[in-house]
């Protein structure tokens, strides 16, 4: 199989996934090598808000801008650990730049800064991440679970989460209720 790169892409599961961890979800691709990939699911809201997150952590925020941005089920790794996606890349302890523009933070800086001074502004807060050994990524994409395409920033930071799935699939030209449940090969 030719090597593929899809860091800074979206993986939109096809009906016919089964996993329930993966089921109807957006998942942003952070980075994608021969080592494997890893991912945060963009569209799967938890039972809690930024605000009480920071609160658990003894963060209190200065500003109650973020206090009702919704925490994201990131992925079933790694759950009781929070991971954010963000622009600009900035300078944290711990990132993962994944473009010019992006970078997947998980150190406690970047919510220290965001409970103190609300910055960065383009955020998500998930728990946990997604992740693919070698190879395992593209078998998936072999047996028709993913479509993929290139991330468009604007649906990460500007569009609500509920919105996401269908906005990236827009990107294809392709609308939800006209996926088949069933996946073949031509």
């Amino acid at each position: 199989m030719q090597s593929i790169n899809l860091t800074d892409h979206f993986l939109i599961a096809m009906p016919a996934m089964l996993d329930s961890y993966f089921s109807r979800t957006l998942v942003y691709i952070a980075e994608h090598n021969d080592r494997g990939a890893l991912g945060v699911i963009v569209n799967r809201p938890i039972d809690m808000s930024l605000g009480t997150l920071l609160e658990r952590i003894d963060l209190p925020l200065a500003d109650d801008a973020f206090a009702h941005l919704p925490v994201l089920f990131g992925g079933p790794v790694q759950t009781d650990r929070g991971f954010v996606l963000h622009r600009p890349v900035g300078q944290w302890q711990s990132t993962l730049v994944v473009n010019k523009q992006v970078g997947l933070t998980s150190s406690r800086d970047i919510l220290q800064s965001v409970a103190r001074s609300g910055q960065p502004q383009d955020l998500m807060v998930t728990l946990g991440y997604a992740g693919w050994s070698a190879g395992q990524l593209e078998h998936e994409l072999a047996q028709n679970a993913w479509l993929t395409v290139p991330a468009e920033l604007r649906i990460l930071f500007e569009l609500p989460y509920e919105e996401r799935l269908a906005s990236a699939l827009e990107l294809l030209g392709v609308n939800l209720t006209n996926l088949a449940d069933e996946a073949g090969h031509a």
